[in-house]
């Protein structure tokens, strides 16, 4: 784990601050966009409706049931905190504008020739939003599912519907492909944030109960 999790934030964090730099620079990374954009420019109604699932008002709701079915399933099970993890990716999501919105505005990026002309295209607002959702649903789901072949299909699932909705966004032309990979880098720290972090008041948690109990027994055994 802790030799996984270097790469998991340095990588992802890297990339973005290069892709971000050569948006606000219009480097020569962002002229290299411009061309694969139009090769993959396709508008259709296909890749509408895959666009369409990082909508809020699509993945958002996929979100909060998920969370209130952990969240029951864990409560069910005695679990302590049952209601932290479901709990935490909603705060996560209700967050995410207040870190994506100045981005907006700070690149001030315009939209491909196929949108009409604006601002405020990177990153990709849809992309994090599903990205988010769905990664969150994914990990609430895990705990619950049995075998690894079950597990694995829902993170396929997971990276199938991601990967869908940046190629509809993509393919639709309502963002350049570069907004679309920054916010899945983005995506990937906040995440990995947010596994770190339930994680740790779990552990924390865990040990004070291990030390209480600890020191009950020796109270026990002294009297």
């Amino acid at each position: 784990m802790f030799g996984v999790l270097p790469v998991l934030l340095a990588l992802p964090a890297v990339l973005f601050a290069l892709i971000t730099w050569q948006v606000v620079a219009d480097g020569p990374l962002v002229r290299l966009d411009e061309r694969v954009s139009r090769v993959l420019v396709r508008p259709d109604g296909f890749s509408e409706l895959l666009a369409d699932l990082g909508n809020v008002q699509v993945a958002v709701p996929v979100l909060v049931l998920t969370a209130g079915y952990a969240a029951w399933r864990a409560r069910a099970a005695g679990a302590d905190r049952w209601w932290l993890p479901g709990a935490a990716a909603v705060v996560l999501m209700a967050l995410l504008p207040a870190l994506v919105v100045p981005l907006k505005e700070l690149t001030d990026r315009p939209g491909t020739p196929v949108v009409p002309p604006a601002t405020g295209y990177y990153p990709s607002g849809h992309t994090a939003t599903a990205a988010i959702a769905y990664g969150c649903a994914a990990l609430l789901l895990l705990p619950r599912l049995r075998g690894p072949l079950s597990r694995r299909a829902l993170l396929t699932l997971c990276l199938v519907l991601n990967a869908g909705v940046g190629l509809g966004l993509v393919r639709r032309g309502y963002h350049w492909p570069l907004d679309v990979v920054a916010s899945w880098c983005l995506c990937t720290l906040l995440i990995t944030g947010y596994v770190l972090g339930v994680g740790r008041v779990g552990r924390i948690r865990l040990i004070s109960r291990s030390g209480g109990s600890s020191r009950t027994s020796t109270e026990e055994l002294s009297s």
